[in-house]
C-alpha cells in the first residue's frame, strides 16, 4: 500500500503557465532567480521556425535550443524540444503496464507524485531523495509502517536537479551553487533550510541544471555544460569540478565536456564514467552521445572541437584535430539524451549485469525518428571500454511520442533498481526473481 502527495493548486497554475510558455524541457524554467541579471526572453512557441532568413535569430533568448535550427527546411521546422505534462501522472495513469523488461525481470510503480522526478539518491536509512529540474523542490520518499510516502523536504529552490548523499547529509545542487541539509534523515518532518556551501557556479540557463555525485576520494563532483547548443565557452564552462564536501578546494578536473548529467565511478577501477550529450542540429545521425572515462586529471574530451571522438566540428574544428583529445570508450547514440548512469554492483540480478553500467537514455527531440526513451546496459572489455550495448527497459516511446521519460538510475541495498520518470514525475523499481510480472518482454 502506498500514499501519495497531493498537488496544491497553486502547482496547477504554475504548471499551466510552464506549458504554455515554454519550449520545452530543454528550455523551460522555474520562476526567475533573485539574482538572475535579466529575464530571459520569451521563447517562441515550440515547433514554430526561426524568423526567415535567419538559423539563429536575435529573437531567440540566449542558449535557446532552437538557435542554429536551420532555416527553410520542413523537416527541422517541426523540432523542438518535448514540453512535459505540467504536474505529475496520477499512479493510475502511469504506463507501467506497457513497460517492458527482459525475462525474469519485475517493474512496479515505487512512488508517485513528484512532479519532474529527477535525480535520485540513497539515504542510510532508506530514504530516497528525488531532485527536480523544472520546478522548485527536492522530495524524500519515506518508508514507514510497511507504507511509502512522499514529502516534499525542500522548497523555494531553482532548479534543484542533482542530489547525493553521504553520512547523514544531503547535497543538493541548483543552477548557481550547492548546499546541504545535515542529519537529513533524521528531520524529515521538519527539515531544516539548506545551507549554501558553495556558490561561485555560472547563472547560464543553458545546461545549467546540474548532476551531482560523491567520489571514492570523499570529494563532490559537480559539471558545468557548455551555456548553448555548440559555443566556444569559456574557462568557465564545458567542465567537471571536484570539491571538499565543504565547498572548499574546488578544481576542475575534466574540460571538453558539452554536457553530462550523470556519472558514476566503476567498482574495481575507481575511474570516473561520465555520460555526455551531444551537438544538435548538426544532423539526425549524428554526433553519437557519449561514455567517457576519466583516467587523469584535467583531461580535455574534446567538445566543441572534436564529436564523438572521430569527427571535427564543422564550426569550430578548423585546425583541430581529434587526435588532440581523449576520445570515448563507447556511443551511445545520435540525441539519445544519455543520462543518470550507475555501475551494478548488487547481487540480485544476474552475474552478467555485475560492474555493468545502467544507463538512463532520456530520449531525443532533435530528430524525426526519436531515439531513446529508454534503458540501456552498456558491458565493458577488459580494457575498460564499451563491449556492447543492449536493452533493459523499453517502452517510454510508442509511435514517436513520449509517455514517459527515464532520467537517473539507482541500485538500492538490496539489489533492485529505482528509474525516475520526470515525464510522469514517477518512480520504478526493478526487481529480478518469481515475483508479480509486469511488462514482461
Amino acid at each position: 500500500m502506498m500514499s501519495y502527495l497531493s498537488v496544491p493548486r497553486s502547482l496547477l497554475l504554475s504548471g499551466a503557465f510552464l506549458s504554455a510558455f515554454t519550449l520545452g524541457a530543454a528550455a523551460q524554467q522555474p520562476a526567475t532567480p533573485p539574482d538572475a541579471a535579466q529575464p530571459p526572453a520569451t521563447p517562441p512557441a515550440a515547433g514554430a521556425p526561426p524568423p526567415a532568413g535567419t538559423a539563429a535569430s536575435p529573437a531567440l533568448p540566449p542558449g535557446s535550443p532552437l538557435i542554429g535550427r536551420p532555416a527553410g527546411n520542413d523537416a527541422a521546422a517541426k523540432l523542438a524540444p518535448n514540453a512535459p505534462p505540467p504536474i505529475a501522472a496520477a499512479p493510475d495513469k502511469l504506463p507501467t503496464a506497457k513497460l517492458k523488461v527482459p525475462a525474469g525481470f519485475n517493474i512496479e510503480v515505487y512512488a508517485a507524485g513528484m512532479t519532474n522526478a529527477r535525480s535520485l539518491a540513497l539515504g542510510d536509512k532508506g530514504t530516497v531523495f528525488v531532485g527536480s529540474r523544472l520546478v522548485d523542490k527536492v522530495y524524500a520518499i519515506v518508508n514507514k509502517d510497511g507504507k511509502r510516502e512522499v514529502k516534499v523536504l525542500a522548497s523555494g529552490l531553482y532548479r534543484p536537479n542533482g542530489v547525493a548523499f553521504k553520512d547523514g547529509t544531503l547535497y543538493i545542487a541548483e543552477l548557481s551553487k550547492i548546499s546541504k541539509i545535515e542529519k537529513v534523515e533524521d528531520n524529515l518532518d521538519d527539515p531544516p533550510k539548506p545551507t549554501v556551501i558553495f556558490d561561485k557556479l555560472p547563472k547560464d540557463e543553458a545546461h545549467g541544471w546540474k548532476f551531482i555525485a560523491i567520489g571514492p576520494d570523499n570529494k563532490l563532483y559537480v559539471p558545468v555544460g557548455q551555456p548553448g547548443n555548440n559555443v566556444l565557452n569559456d574557462d568557465e564552462h564545458g567542465l567537471i569540478h571536484r570539491m571538499n564536501l565543504d565547498g572548499s578546494g574546488a578544481e576542475v578536473i575534466a574540460r571538453g565536456v558539452r554536457n553530462t548529467v550523470g556519472f558514476d565511478w566503476h567498482p574495481e577501477t575507481k575511474q570516473l564514467y561520465f555520460t555526455d550529450n551531444g551537438r544538435d542540429w548538426m544532423s539526425e545521425d549524428v554526433p553519437e552521445e557519449e561514455l567517457n572515462r576519466i583516467t587523469k586529471v584535467g583531461e580535455h574530451f574534446g567538445a566543441p572541437f572534436c564529436l564523438q571522438g572521430n569527427i571535427t566540428d564543422p564550426e569550430f574544428g578548423w585546425g583541430k584535430s581529434c587526435s588532440e583529445y581523449t576520445a570515448p570508450v563507447g556511443l551511445l547514440g545520435p540525441h539519445a539524451a544519455a543520462l543518470g548512469m550507475r555501475f551494478y554492483t548488487g547481487n540480485m540480478f544476474p552475474k552478467a549485469y555485475k560492474n555493468a553500467a545502467i544507463i538512463a537514455r532520456h530520449g531525443s527531440w532533435n530528430r524525426t525518428k526519436k531515439v531513446g526513451g529508454d534503458v540501456v546496459i552498456a558491458k565493458l572489455n577488459k580494457d575498460g571500454t564499451m563491449k556492447s550495448m543492449e536493452p533493459f527497459l523499453t517502452g517510454f516511446l510508442e509511435d514517436n511520442k513520449y509517455i514517459g521519460r527515464p532520467v537517473d538510475v539507482l541500485q538500492m541495498k538490496d539489489g533492485s533498481l529505482l528509474v525516475s520518470d520526470d515525464w510522469n514525475g514517477a518512480v520504478y523499481r526493478i526487481t529480478y526473481g518469481k515475483q508479480k510480472m509486469a511488462g514482461k518482454s
